[in-house]
């Protein structure tokens, strides 16, 4: 089983000549431990086009030093990193299975090769507090490496690395100051990897930023690229079962799907349907996944909510058994989508949307011109939707009307969002009222569901010669939660839909 741990630190470029500095003055640090040498040997591995290094993302066998291992290491902010180990085990050349698979969206069909060696004499000095406990380490590293195959491709410098190991972003930020008066500079490259292979890995330059002036095109595809780079950063959580994983999948999914249907005339949408009807197949599994989270979590809360003399029979074992099979399959039904040919082929078609977007008729037209008429037309099925829900008497016509009502807003909020960049807090504001409507009618979605679960358990509990009585408990709070739900929605409704707030919209 692989371990991980979340690894923060800054990198510096230092000539052969500098000093490295004193740190015991930093914030917390008392003093200094003596310096410990070590010898490390890294073969690292990516696919023939080094898809995993241009993403950030980096996979290697290092023997030598204290964390001898295979290492996956996984960006997740500015100076983070998600390091995943595995041990070395006896293979060499052939990357675990294990760790394989948390990057296959990177690499789909592609093989991961040896790329480059590294070898590092490295001094590590530890910087403790008054407790003696470590705070942050320092690496003053010798690095040679050089390209897999090319032995004439040796390259040799000296980097200085501060690593947090208990201590917050102050420190770094301290160490980053008298690094910086001692003649260094922060590190040209994120990781080793791209300095050995050079000119093989392409620098990404920044992305443009986005603002009121810009054209339709760029504010449609920057939002498409946003949560393109989401889902992949979410793709290696959700395999490990990260808490929350799945359901911020399910989102990126739902936003780049809604994008698509609603700026159609900015990327063509004939163009986009058919990665438009995948991404509604990857969001129905990831949903179902993300339903039985849900609905687990509301069946442990009746449990508790109902006294002892109320819970008759074995409920809470019928409860645990029905989520346990069902959380089960469905994160199985999961984990075979996302080794699928299938998803594969729907990120290829991602990467070509978000690098070579279809443009339609809209798409050179200023965004403030263009993105008010079609998030306006989004609004106004939003209303329609609304007015048509609250006419009808409660009952199943009614929750359906409401969950068609909740679509509408979840997808004017979507599209509101994307708009931001070129109408700031106006299209904030906005989405922030399509986003209290979305919420409350997604709880109401949530009370029709839960009804038909304690449904189903009661009948299952009745066939079993089991009582129903407490799951006609559950069913009959749901009844009272809709209820209430659907009065609240309509209060919500009539506050977010004043015109102040989609004044800026074509939504008359």
């Amino acid at each position: 089983m692989a371990a991980s741990i979340t690894e923060t630190e800054t990198k510096y470029d230092a000539a052969a000549d500098v000093i490295l500095p004193r740190l015991d003055g930093l914030p917390g640090v008392v003093r200094s431990a003596e310096p410990e040498e070590q010898q490390l040997r890294a073969e690292y591995f990516d696919t023939e086009d080094m898809r995993l290094i241009r993403a950030g993302i980096t996979l290697r066998r290092r023997t030598g030093g204290s964390d001898a291992g295979w290492h996956l290491k996984l960006p997740v902010g500015p100076h983070s990193r998600t390091e995943i180990r595995l041990p070395l085990g006896d293979a060499t050349r052939e990357v675990p299975a294990e760790l394989a698979e948390l990057v296959r969206a990177r690499t789909r069909n592609m093989s991961l090769l040896p790329v480059a060696t590294l070898t590092t004499r490295r001094q590590v000095t530890t910087l403790l507090d008054k407790a003696g406990k470590s705070l942050a380490e320092v690496a003053d590293d010798e690095v040679t490496g050089n390209r897999h195959g090319d032995p004439a491709s040796i390259t040799r410098w000296r980097e200085v690395e501060v690593e947090l190991t208990a201590a917050d972003q102050g420190l770094l930020l301290a160490a980053d100051r008298v690094l910086r008066e001692a003649g260094m500079q922060p590190a040209a490259r994120a990781a080793k990897l791209e300095r050995v292979l050079g000119s093989a890995v392409p620098r990404q330059e920044p992305e443009p930023e986005v603002t009121a002036s810009a054209l339709a095109c760029q504010v449609v595809v920057a939002y498409l690229r946003k949560h393109a780079d989401a889902l992949l950063r979410l793709d290696p959580m959700v395999r490990r079962d990260e808490p929350d994983a799945v359901h911020q999948m399910r989102i990126a999914t739902r936003r780049l799907r809604s994008t698509l249907r609603t700026f159609g005339q900015v990327v063509r949408d004939q163009d986009t349907e058919r990665l438009a009807i995948e991404l509604k197949w990857l969001g129905g599994v990831l949903g179902e996944a993300r339903d039985s989270e849900v609905q687990a979590d509301r069946m442990e809360e009746h449990v508790r909510q109902t006294g002892p003399e109320l819970l008759i029979g074995p409920v809470q074992a019928r409860v645990a058994g029905h989520f346990g099979k069902v959380g089960a399959l469905a994160r199985a039904q999961v984990r075979s989508a996302l080794n699928s040919e299938r998803y594969f082929s729907l990120l290829d078609m991602l990467d070509t949307a978000v690098a070579h977007p279809p443009l339609g008729p809209d798409a050179q037209a200023r965004a403030t011109f263009v993105l008010p008429v079609a998030i306006g037309r989004s609004y106004r099925r939003t209303r329609r939707r609304m007015r048509q829900a609250e006419r009808i008497p409660s009952g199943e016509a009614k929750d359906a009307a409401l969950h068609q009502a909740r679509k509408a807003a979840k997808q004017s909020r979507y599209a509101a969002e994307a708009a931001e960049p070129a109408f700031g807090s106006t299209a904030a504001r906005f989405a922030k009222q399509m986003k209290s409507v979305q919420s409350v009618l997604g709880d109401h979605q949530d009370t029709v569901v839960g009804r038909e679960l304690a449904r189903q358990l009661g009948v299952a509990a009745n066939l079993a010669d089991e009582s129903s009585f407490s799951y006609g408990l559950f069913y009959g709070r749901e009844v009272c939660r809709a209820e209430a739900l659907q009065e609240r929605a309509v209060r919500v409704w009539r506050r977010s839909s004043r015109p102040r707030y989609w004044s800026w919209l074509d939504a008359g």
